[in-house]
């Protein structure tokens, strides 16, 4: 019983950090990764439950690519 308890747990906060990254990246990152995607509703409703389930790979994508933007950034300031 402990174990079934262990796994409840673990998939709670899993999706509760799903999410939390879906809220982030669907209102904040997705328009810095892909420009057109702005204004985009219904496409941040249909990815949504993706977000959440595959949170992890999304985490590790968003952050490789806001740190793509933050160098193509720089080299064009000053």
């Amino acid at each position: 019983m402990e174990i079934a308890n262990a796994l409840v747990t673990f998939a709670g906060i899993y999706l509760w950090v799903g999410v939390a990254t879906a809220v982030l990246f669907l209102g904040w990152g997705v328009d810095r990764i892909d420009p057109s995607a702005r204004g985009a509703y219904l496409f941040r409703l249909l990815v949504a439950p993706g977000v959440i389930g595959l949170w992890p790979l999304v985490a590790v994508r968003w952050a490789i690519a806001e740190s793509r933007i933050d160098r193509r950034g720089a080299g064009h300031a000053g």
